[in-house]
């Protein structure tokens, strides 16, 4: 990727208008702040209904978006996970774990970790093989040789999506409300997915509700799945309510759909624009898959930023931090980090592992919880793809959102080369 000289001065990352730029000019304005202004303060927007907030510290090295999520006495989360500044109860409502401090958030996490554990990713493992049969099944069966269709919606979406409505037991005929659900809510800026904090707000009251209706049914007539684990699961003598639970399940639908599905869609983009990559990894799955999954995660960042709070006056790179100043961590920069990577704007499976991608995070508390399953499930539909789809190549630009949060794909075509 060729990228282009930007004058520090006119970079504005919290104008929305920016992010509806090209890929090419996102990353040259990443890579000058990287260079120039690692710790670059930055005013906020003005939200409907919200009052304009007093501006953040944006972080885009690698080594500060360690620093700061490895020092939660330092840099909470209670304040706020999202840039934008809402009360404690909007906070918790669409946060849940992610907005919270400990104790509060070990506990939660201690009753939810329950169903990510490696020991449980290991008995899903052939769950999780057969639904990606079963996607793979449904596209030969609809598109034959040379006909185009689209990737996200017959592969990337459904896979992760079906995969955690089993694990939380949610029926399979309410699959595509969950998603149109988890669409509006991480597309809020987007028009294609409602594109108004209005529309989130009603959209995540009414899967709230849904939420809460689904743990009372399983605290009454508990089943095998994750609700049930959770909804029954004491710790420190306290059960999650089911308040508690809706503002998880939120959490763990949208993050256990959208940015798997992201991951993938990003993969096979590369994929396809780096045919040389794909046969390194097909070609030698087993050995390179590890590293072909971080790399996928490395270039994709699905989820592009996430917020803290100085608790205390402190500095970054000689920048004074004030108490109660936001930072945000930008991780789609921080994977971009030349310091840290070699050539980073190339895509690269056999990049070495360590220091690690910050796409699930920086290690410290809030790291990823589904971060294990996640990996699965990329190498799981890859190698599908790669057993049965061999020929399978993008054959347009993406469709891509309108989102500083979220790195998301929502349409891309496709084709099985004959």
């Amino acid at each position: 990727m060729e990228l282009s000289p930007v004058a520090v001065d006119s970079i504005n990352i919290s104008d929305p208008e920016f992010w509806k730029g090209s890929r090419q000019h996102r990353e040259s304005v990443f890579a000058t702040l990287r260079r120039e202004a690692p710790v670059k303060f930055f005013p906020e927007i003005p939200l409907a209904n919200f009052p304009v907030g007093p501006g953040y510290w944006a972080l885009t090295k690698h080594d500060d978006i360690w620093h700061v999520s490895r020092n939660p006495e330092l840099f909470c989360s209670g304040k706020g996970s999202n840039i934008a500044d809402l009360t404690v109860e909007l906070n918790e409502f669409f946060g849940s774990m992610i907005s919270m401090d400990d104790p509060k958030h070990v506990r939660l996490r201690t009753i939810v970790s329950k169903g990510f554990t490696p020991k449980e990713i290991t008995r899903i493992e052939e769950y999780v093989k057969n639904k990606a049969k079963s996607i793979v099944d449904k596209v030969l069966a609809k598109y034959g040789a040379n006909e185009e269709f689209d990737f996200v919606d017959n592969i990337a979406a459904p896979f992760p999506l079906q995969i955690i409505c089993e694990m939380m037991g949610i029926p399979e005929s309410d699959e595509r409300q969950i998603l149109d659900w988890t669409n509006v809510i991480l597309g809020a800026g987007d028009p294609d997915f409602g594109g108004t904090i209005e529309n989130l707000i009603n959209v995540a009251l009414e899967m709230f509700a849904y939420a809460q209706a689904l743990g009372e049914a399983r605290l009454a007539n508990p089943t095998d799945d994750l609700t049930s684990v959770m909804m029954h699961s004491i710790v420190d003598g306290d059960r999650m309510s089911s308040q508690e639970f809706g503002s998880f399940f939120i959490l763990l639908v949208v993050a256990g759909n959208e940015t798997t599905r992201n991951a993938i869609s990003h993969g096979m983009l590369q994929l396809t624009e780096h045919p040389d990559q794909k046969t390194a990894w097909y070609g030698d799955f087993e050995s390179k898959t590890k590293g072909a999954v971080e790399e996928i995660v490395r270039w994709a960042s699905p989820v592009i930023h996430f917020r803290r709070t100085a608790t205390r006056d402190t500095e970054i790179r000689g920048v004074k931090i004030k108490e109660g100043e936001k930072v945000v961590m930008w991780y789609n920069s921080g994977n971009r980090d030349e310091e840290i990577y070699e050539n980073p704007h190339q895509f690269n499976i056999a990049r070495s592992l360590a220091p690690a991608q910050v796409g699930f995070g920086a290690g410290g508390p809030h790291f990823c919880l589904g971060a294990n399953l996640a990996r699965r499930e990329i190498a799981v539909m890859f190698d599908e793809i790669r057993r049965r789809l061999p020929n399978l190549v993008v054959t347009g630009e993406p469709a891509y959102l309108q989102s500083n949060f979220i790195n998301g794909i929502k349409r891309m075509p496709c084709r099985i080369n004959g």
